[in-house]
């Protein structure tokens, strides 16, 4: 689906110009930096009642301090620890207040190898597993008509999941590819869960804000950084290749903010998006998702894979 009114340039304000988000109550999590803070912040400016996640809340606090006038509430959640996610999960089911858009914006990214507090390999224990408990915990407060939102990344193009070795126990490890294959991850718990949750009019969908130097690439080593470049640009004309461009955080968070509140739920549900739109299925290019991340067989198989890692089913 394209689309004409937004694109890689677009703000999250541009987006959500003359969009009235009274009433709407929204959570995301990763709120104590970047793109988490912005999409807060526009979503609260346009009158959403936002509640945010965060492992650090002091730090959490001091971010969104200068939009304290919009009243943010922050909640601890560390996504990479099962036990802290269920603990937020059931704080937030307690209180009783339902969430018509969750974005789960939250990651980590490059990490030197290491292991979540229940052992899980750091990237995938913390993008995908953190989040795929957090979620499902939290439908109860999803009304019907709902939307969820998840952060991948173009980096899903970097490797598919390995069910058979997602912790690298018999892999030699590689950070990028470690991303990519939580990154891929993200897309396919998007696409089984949209699929789980379409006869509640729920929809569910994951993107690809862009490349954007935030608080994220704090573990990438200017090395790496060649390898990303070079892998985004692998087999493109070179004219293409230089029209590439780093996003600002407004831009960055636009696609969050179109995907949560402004595009058509049936046109984005199970999809991947980018740029505010949504991408096609492409094998080769840059943009687009590949197949493999859309894969509906190899989404169920994620998700039964997830379900015995945390030690936890969530039926349909």
């Amino acid at each position: 689906m394209t689309n004409e009114r937004f694109g890689a340039q677009s703000t999250a304000d541009e987006v959500l110009t003359g969009v009235d988000l009274s009433g709407k109550r929204v959570l995301i999590t990763g709120v104590s930096a970047g793109l988490g803070v912005e999409t807060a912040r526009a979503a609260a400016t346009h009158g959403a009642r936002v509640v945010g996640t965060a492992r650090d809340l002091a730090k959490a606090r001091q971010a969104l301090a200068p939009h304290a006038g919009l009243a943010i509430d922050v909640v601890e959640c560390d996504l990479a620890s099962l036990a802290s996610v269920r603990g937020c999960a059931d704080a937030l089911k307690a209180r009783g207040e339902t969430f018509d858009v969750v974005i789960a914006n939250a990651g980590v990214m490059n990490c030197p190898f290491g292991h979540t507090a229940d052992g899980f390999e750091t990237q995938f224990g913390t993008n995908h597993l953190g989040h795929f408990v957090l979620v499902n915990r939290l439908l109860p407060l999803v009304p019907d008509g709902g939307r969820i939102v998840i952060l991948s990344s173009a980096a899903h193009r970097a490797a598919d999941v390995d069910l058979d070795d997602p912790g690298f126990e018999t892999t030699e490890y590689d950070p990028l590819i470690a991303y990519g294959r939580s990154k891929t991850a993200n897309m396919l718990f998007a696409v089984e869960l949209d699929r789980r949750l379409q006869a509640r009019g729920i929809r569910v969908t994951a993107l690809h804000p862009g490349g954007i130097m935030t608080e994220l690439m704090r573990h990438t080593s200017p090395e790496l950084l060649q390898r990303m470049a070079a892998a985004a640009k692998a087999g493109m004309h070179p004219a293409r290749a230089a029209q590439i461009q780093v996003k600002t955080v407004p831009q960055g968070a636009a696609t969050s903010v179109w995907a949560a509140f402004v595009a058509p739920a049936e046109a984005i549900g199970g999809r991947f998006l980018e740029d505010c739109h949504v991408g096609e299925v492409e094998n080769q290019a840059y943009h687009g998702v590949r197949a493999y991340a859309v894969d509906p067989a190899r989404a169920k198989a994620l998700w039964a894979k997830s379900e015995a890692m945390v030690g936890e089913r969530f039926p349909e």
